[in-house]
Parts: structure tokens; sequence; C-alpha cells
């Protein structure tokens, strides 16, 4: 299922998702998210109550935790999407995780400080991307400079007196600037691009194979000996011709990270993921539940125990530095479908106070989730046959026949929310899609007759519709 008093246009940079009101940030997700407004109530909530904490005075600063929530409902009613919306607006460091992939400590597999790792990795990209916004100009006039010197070479200074302090500027020189003058603004107008310059790269260096790798630290330590060894070792150069637009490019990104103080970016990083962060831990029902009678469960209560100490507060080491995860907002989420949230260790379940049970979809949800938000699918297949040079138009009572056909779908099969409207709808268009641009129809109508014709036998046919839908 489908990432405000005044909601901000597409060319207006949105403000801090921490900063924005409740209302706004539940206006936002309305956008693309259709229902379920208890939960975006709750997260809107709990992600305002981040920057409501930052007001309070000192001495309460670091007693006031985070309003930790899990989103029950089964598949397809758009936990994830909630998730995913966040992640687009937040201005904070964000990254989603599945519990079903973790293991217990001492066995192989990702442990659960991974994901803190990851919310580091993220806020060091976050917010070296806004440095880089910043200096882009000067990076750029930078650039431009080493490019200009590669097209027009400064001319060796002439022998003789005239080289001389008293000399004035020499005739070569004013020649010289003016023609780099014409060559700046053919730069900027693009009437450079095919030229071609050569220029000096980094040489590419590529991971060693596994039989040459050094043994690795301890398990669950962020640290490789071979990336050590590739950064210490002297970096090696290359001489390459290229264009001139692809040199621009490769210039701007050397100067971009020649500016770039990475000091302050991993100090900013990491103070941002400690106030600021917000853990998604999706599937957390697939690690509730009895452990298995048939050997070990390296997958449930021993992954909530390890999960446990992160949720509540601990200290996690990463490559940058420790980061304490006291104010860091998790949301979990699952379906829990034959597991509920009471079967979570006790421990786990008082660390995530706020629930929030997300309703099945009905048909009438289908209809609206097919019209209303900004990236309907209706839209996106509009926009696919519009590529094509062709038009598409369904009309509502198509509209309504392709909603009745996907809740009937998961009323008689496995019931996978809105992603069987998905299904049903790459059905339904795979002739047409297949038949462009060679066909001679430019102009796609979907109505009710031409959903019951496509789509009629194959709802009635049990064995199509467990294959095909």
């Amino acid at each position: 299922m489908t990432d405000v008093p005044v909601v901000p246009t597409a060319a207006e940079p949105l403000p801090w998702l921490e900063e924005m009101p409740p209302r706004q940030i539940v206006a936002e997700l309305d956008r693309y998210i259709v229902g379920q407004d208890a939960a975006k109530r709750a997260v809107a909530i709990a992600v305002r109550n981040r920057w409501r904490r930052m007001q309070a005075p000192d001495p309460l600063r670091d007693e006031i935790t985070p309003y930790n929530i899990i989103l029950i409902g089964p598949t397809g009613v758009g936990k994830t999407e909630v998730a995913r919306r966040l992640a687009r607006l937040a201005g904070a460091p964000f990254v989603k995780v599945e519990a079903s992939k973790f293991t217990e400590v001492g066995y192989v597999g990702r442990d659960a400080e991974s994901m803190v790792r990851d919310l580091v990795d993220a806020a060091i990209t976050m917010v070296r991307s806004e440095r880089e916004d910043d200096i882009f100009p000067q990076a750029e006039r930078r650039a431009d400079d080493r490019l200009l010197d590669l097209l027009l070479p400064p001319a060796p200074p002439p022998p003789g007196p005239e080289a001389g302090a008293g000399a004035g500027i020499p005739p070569e020189t004013e020649r010289r600037a003016r023609a780099l003058d014409t060559l700046r603004g053919q730069l900027k107008d693009g009437k450079l691009d095919e030229r071609e310059v050569e220029i000096e790269l980094a040489a590419q260096s590529y991971p060693m194979p596994e039989w040459m790798q050094p043994p690795q630290g301890p398990e669950g330590a962020d640290f490789n000996v071979g990336e050590w060894l590739q950064e210490m070792l002297p970096k090696r150069k290359k001489r390459r011709t290229v264009r001139v637009a692809d040199a621009r490019r490769i210039l701007i990104d050397e100067e971009l990270r020649k500016m770039v103080d990475m000091d302050d970016v991993v100090n900013e990083a990491l103070d941002r993921v400690e106030n600021h962060g917000i853990i998604f831990i999706d599937e957390i029902d697939k690690i509730a539940g009895e452990r298995s009678q048939t050997g070990p469960d390296v997958s449930r209560e021993g992954v909530q125990r390890d999960l446990l100490p992160i949720v509540e507060g601990s200290t996690v080491q990463t490559r940058y530095g420790y980061v304490r995860t006291d104010h860091i907002l998790f949301i979990a989420a699952g379906a829990f479908h034959v597991s509920k949230p009471s079967d979570l260790i006790p421990e786990l379940q008082g660390r995530f106070p706020i629930r929030v049970e997300l309703r099945p979809l009905t048909e009438q949800d289908f209809v609206r989730i097919m019209t209303e938000p900004e990236n309907a699918l209706t839209k996106q297949y509009q926009a696919l046959v519009a590529a094509e040079g062709a038009s598409l138009e369904f009309t509502a009572d198509g509209i309504a026949e392709i909603a009745r056909l996907a809740s009937l779908a998961n009323d008689r099969m496995e019931n996978i929310g809105a992603r069987r409207l998905h299904t049903v709808l790459s059905t339904l268009m795979e002739q047409a899609l297949f038949d462009l641009p060679d066909g001679s129809t430019r102009r796609i109508v979907v109505d009710r007759n031409v959903v019951t014709a496509k789509l009629a036998a194959i709802i009635g046919d049990d064995d199509l519709r467990r294959y095909i839908l």
C-alpha cells in the first residue's frame, strides 16, 4: 500500500521532519498512504517528540525516552510504506532492517548491532551530501579552472628583462585571459562537452580475492582488514582521455572530496544518530513465539535478547566511534498472523509502549489507492504508456471492477492486501504493454468490460488464480 496546513511543492525543500508539526507530517503521509490514520498519528507524534525533547531543559533531556512503536497488521496494509515515506521525508538518519535477517550472537549471520552501524553509515552519507551541496559552487569553480588549464595550458614566461617585476602584464597573458573567459562561457553552455582531454585519475581499486583476504576481526566488529590495507597503500595514478563533460564531473567530485572536512562530517553524523536517528524493524513477529523443538533457533528469543539492550539504551562500537542508542527512535512492525506481541519477551515488550493496529483493506480502500495517492498505480501505468506516445485511461467503473476482483482474489486466496493490485494490474495490462509501440492503437481505455473480459476467467478458475494472481 501506499514515503498540511501548507504542503511544500516538489521544488521546495521539505523542512526537517522533526521540525514539522504532527498535522503536517500526517498530511504529507496522506499524499501517498490511504487510511491508517491511527498509525500516521502515532508516528507523527513520536517523531515530533524528538524535537520537543531537544527543547527541554538539560536535566530533563536525557530522562525523556523515545516513544517506541509497534505497528500490527496483515501484509500489504501499509506498515512498510509508512516507514518508506518517513525515510523520504526525514531530515534525520533513517534505516530499515528486517528482524528475520538477524541471528543470535555467536552464530554466522548479521548481529543486531549491525543496524546501528547501518544507521551511522546513512548519517555519514546524509551529512556529507549536505556539506557537498553547500560547497558545490566553489568545487565547480575549482574544477572548471583545472579543466581550462588542460584545454588551454599556460604559456611559459618569456625570457629576458621583460619577465621582471616592472615589465607589466605581457600581451600573451592578456590574450590567454580573454581566451579563458571565452572558453569558460562555452564550458558552462555545454559547447565543449564532446571535446576530449587527458586527465590524471586515481586507479580504481578492486576487492581482494577471497583466498588473499587477511583474517577478519572478531565477529560483530565493524573493521575490515582488507579495506585498512588498501587505505595504507600508496594511491596509484593513471592518465586517461575522456570527454570534457565526463572530465568536469570527475574533477568536481575530486574537489568535493578535498574540500569536505570528514572529521566534522563524522562528528555531526554521530550527534544526529544519537539524538534524531530512527530505526524501522520490520518482521518483528518472525522472532516472536516459542523456540523451535527441532534444534537451536538462532532467529527468535536469542535475537530478542540481543535487541533488548540496544532498544533500551546501550553503547555500540562503529568504525567511526561509539554510539549511544538511548534516544534512537525504534519503530517495529509485524503481521503477527501466527504469533502475537505478547509472545515477545516481556522486557522487549516494555520497550515498545505504543501499539497501533492497522486495519485490513476493503474494496473501497482499493479504489482510493488507485485514484488518490500522487504515486497511484494507475498513474504509474499511464506514465509508462505515455513514454510510447500513447494514452491510457481508466474509467470509474473499470477501477471499481479492478478493486472488486482484487478484493475477491484476496478473499479466495492468501490476503496480501494492496500488493494484490500489482498482480491484477500487471496481468490486465500485459498485452497492451507488449503491443506498444508497434500496435496501431494510440489510445487505450480500461473500462469494466475490458477488465471483465481479461480477468473474469482467471478469477473463476482456482488453478489459474493461484498461479497468476
